[in-house]
């Protein structure tokens, strides 16, 4: 009896140990969604709603990659018409991606076209060993400036997004990072706006579907995978006002934009004063959003923006980049 009653406590520790592992890399939640939207001119949180809770940043963390490429353009690291040379490990990386072939070679300026517009996986690793040597150690280095500019809880583990259950972030630190981008590389942040990419043959339209359609927005990325959700981090200028919203975790493209469009005119309407009150009038503006219908329906796979029935014959693993059956 004894020897069983101990056998069943080294089950429970270990058990627990095992627990505890799984707990380490997760997301402290389970739940996609969070949201955020900061006035650019104060600083000013307008709305927040699991701001700080960790999530996968998906493409997103392209935002960082291309932040890193503006710097090293800043510092004349690199130039905009030096050709960068594509290795086996960039071009090994799953879709979306501009299927680039080993030895072959891009622009800084098409990388940055691609990864804005395209979101592609192979140039974002092509950008991270030019300026890191290898992809680890140039998302170490992104680690260390995103830290150092404020975003304290945030990992990067690769440079395009891919599924890691390290490479989290949070709301508020994708926040900072846009707020950031507009303050120190403004000369570079029009790129954020551009419509459409071609690469050979093929013409990309960009996958921010709220640029042109939005009054004010230019950017700045979307993001998905099957764990994060679909996500957006988005700027607008109106009346020379300008303000930041982030989202995680849309069951679908359309949702999270339509999501996204009332966070951005909820912020605008805010800034209508109130007699006696002006605090009044941003709740007012923001207490009418809801929490999108099914926030974790992202997680069911999709394929060319439609759920992918279980009976079909093959199911997506990866889906990252902001690949047509991520970004329909």
């Amino acid at each position: 009896m004894a020897s069983r009653a101990h056998a069943l406590s080294i089950k429970a520790v270990l058990t627990a140990l095992i627990l505890t592992c799984l707990g380490s890399v997760a997301p402290a939640s389970a739940e996609k969604y969070a949201s955020i939207v900061i006035d650019m001119q104060t600083g000013k949180v307008l709305h927040a709603r699991h701001a700080d809770e960790a999530r996968y940043p998906a493409s997103l963390t392209k935002a960082m990659t291309l932040y890193m490429l503006f710097d090293a353009l800043k510092s004349g690291e690199v130039r905009l018409n030096d050709r960068l040379t594509v290795s086996r490990h960039a071009a090994s990386q799953p879709p979306s991606s501009l299927r680039l072939k080993v030895g072959s070679t891009i622009t800084v300026k098409q990388a940055i076209y691609a990864l804005v517009t395209k979101s592609a996986n192979d140039v974002a690793v092509v950008v991270a060993e030019r300026l890191g040597g290898t992809e680890k150690r140039f998302a170490t280095l992104m680690t260390t400036k995103a830290r150092a500019m404020g975003m304290s809880n945030t990992t990067f583990k690769n440079a395009s997004g891919l599924p890691d259950t390290q490479q989290l972030s949070t709301a508020r630190d994708m926040a900072t990072l846009a707020r950031r981008l507009l303050e120190d590389h403004a000369d570079y942040y029009g790129y954020f706006s551009n419509s459409k990419f071609t690469w050979g043959r093929a013409t990309y339209k960009n996958h921010n579907r709220l640029i042109g359609k939005v009054d004010g927005v230019d950017g700045v990325k979307t993001g998905y995978t099957r764990a994060s959700g679909f996500n957006l981090m988005a700027s607008a200028k109106r009346r020379g006002r300008r303000v930041i919203a982030i989202m995680y975790g849309g069951s679908t493209a359309r949702s999270r934009d339509q999501h996204v469009t009332d966070l951005i005119e909820a912020a605008y309407a805010s800034f209508e004063p109130v007699p006696s009150n002006p605090t009044l009038r941003s709740t007012l503006s923001f207490s009418a959003i809801q929490t999108p219908v099914d926030p974790n329906g992202a997680a069911l796979p999709m394929l060319n923006g439609k759920v992918f029935g279980v009976t079909a014959a093959v199911t997506p693993t990866f889906g990252e980049g902001d690949q047509s059956p991520a970004e329909d």
